[in-house]
């Protein structure tokens, strides 16, 4: 029991920390005269809570074993989610607590969705804080996926352990607080670059802030509810395109660069197949709205296949256009994209391409096995031999992932939604994507009519997505808190 203290002081640490970021639009509320104290009181009881935690959970040595960092991790996504929903329930914009819940879950998971319908003429305040929840969400999401989630071996992320050491798992919170202060710093520093970059190319000082938050955490969330096709600006969408891919680069990729290995944004094989996927998938769009007779210019149709492939494979969910009505290809080219995601220990979503290329590898060498029945032959990722385990670890992964994305449809359809909205939505919350398909929660729609039930449902699929599935469903086995 000794155990769970470390959890709940983690728990309450972070609820501190979401306390002082509601100070942020407490400001804003201030400097725009919204006469509010949304979250003045949001931020005192979150505060408060978060202090509580702590203080009845202090101890002189602190450790986390294998089970209690699976529950650190679910809890503290959850609780900041539940908390995080605080001022939207309490704001002028008459949500349910299930309203807010969701709109909490979509920018901590940084999916995007939403149930606001006018965003143009929603407050300041709520907007900024939908930006501070995916930018919190953004590096929580790059930490757990650098620090955690290889010691936990979810879906082959034990490829990216450093330490293998037997006893790796009590060293958790020293390795994440050293990790943690160097990626904070380099996700600061993006984040201001894009702020500055979004300033010079035509946006507001409040928009520039906003959407950088959003664009490195890969999140979507948008200050008006035609996204960025509001600008109607090609620099603005240049740089939301060159940002995102930023923000898609596997982090542990700047570490390495910053100790010294200059080449590795050009050896690492996620990177590599990032920029494979991202240049096929443009060219694919490029040509089939070349010949679709949307009488798009050449540059023109180059930027708006640029901004969606970049936008959707991402998970980020930036839109300019409604890609619905292009005809039927680019909604399975973007269902297809979606599921692919973008690299592993980045802000990004999906499956994630590093499990796409090793599954590739070993279909590759299942076929030369049938060809050369006596050879010998060997799977390498990054120069590291990748064994059975790994590449069993990953199979199950992706059934998993594609197994809940169709029970999590069905029960959308049960529910009473269509078949485009159920299916699309289904992909879009697992893979933590943002807008789906279709009328409804489409590019040029919101979620805000759906079902609570649903609204519900795709809260877990959310999370499950962003926390690569295992380390949720492993709470529910009783075997595993047993060992």
């Amino acid at each position: 029991m000794n155990n769970n203290k470390t959890v709940f002081f983690a728990i309450g640490v972070l609820l501190i920390i979401l306390g002082i970021s509601m100070l942020v639009p407490f400001l804003i509320e201030y400097m725009y005269h919204e006469k509010n104290s949304t979250f003045l009181s949001s931020a005192s009881l979150t505060t408060f809570i978060g202090i509580l935690l702590v203080l009845t959970n202090l101890e002189e040595k602190r450790k986390l074993n294998l089970q209690q960092a699976f529950l650190l991790t679910a809890l503290s996504w959850i609780s900041i989610a539940f908390f995080g929903s605080l001022p939207f329930f309490f704001s002028s914009l008459d949500l349910t607590i299930i309203d807010a819940f969701f709109e909490s879950m979509s920018g901590i998971t940084t999916t995007g969705s939403t149930i606001i319908s006018n965003l143009d003429n929603a407050p300041k305040s709520i907007l900024i804080w939908r930006a501070i929840l995916q930018w919190l969400g953004g590096i929580g999401v790059i930490v757990m996926a650098i620090t955690i989630l290889p010691l936990l071996n979810v879906g082959g992320m034990q490829l990216f352990k450093k330490d293998q050491s037997p006893d790796v798992a009590e060293k958790i919170l020293p390795k994440t607080r050293e990790v943690t202060l160097i990626i904070f710093s380099i996700y600061l520093i993006l984040t201001f670059a894009c702020a500055a970059a979004y300033l010079s190319a035509g946006m507001n000082m409040f928009d520039s802030v906003a959407h950088s938050m959003t664009t490195i955490a890969t999140g979507g969330f948008s200050t008006y509810s035609e996204s960025i096709g509001y600008f109607q600006n090609s620099k603005i969408e240049i740089v939301s395109i060159i940002f995102i891919i930023l923000g898609s680069v596997p982090f542990i990729a700047y570490l390495k660069f910053i100790k010294g290995n200059k080449k590795i944004f050009f050896k690492d094989a996620q990177i590599k197949g990032l920029l494979y996927i991202v240049i096929i998938s443009i060219s694919l769009m490029f040509f089939y709205l070349m010949f679709s007779n949307l009488e798009y210019e050449f540059l023109e149709n180059l930027r708006i296949s640029a901004f969606n492939v970049v936008s959707i494979l991402s998970g980020t969910g930036y839109v300019t256009s409604d890609f619905s009505a292009w005809g039927k290809f680019p909604l399975i080219f973007f269902l297809f994209l979606m599921f692919i995601g973008g690299c592993a220990g980045s802000t990004t979503c999906g499956i994630k391409i590093f499990r796409f290329q090793i599954l590739g590898m070993f279909i590759i060498n299942q076929i030369k096995k049938l060809v050369y029945p006596r050879g010998i032959f060997s799977i390498k990722y990054n120069n590291e031999k990748i064994d059975n385990t790994f590449i069993y670890s990953i199979i199950t992964f992706v059934f998993l992932y594609f197994f809940i994305f169709f029970v999590l449809a069905a029960i959308l359809s049960i529910d009473g939604l269509d078949f485009v909205t159920a299916i699309s939505g289904s992909a879009s919350a697992i893979s933590n994507v943002g807008p789906g398909l279709g009328d409804i929660i489409g590019p040029t729609g919101n979620f805000s009519d759906l079902p609570n039930f649903s609204k519900l449902s795709l809260c877990l699929g959310m999370l499950l997505g962003r926390l690569e599935l295992f380390a949720i469903l492993v709470l529910f086995f009783p075997s595993f808190w047993k060992n």
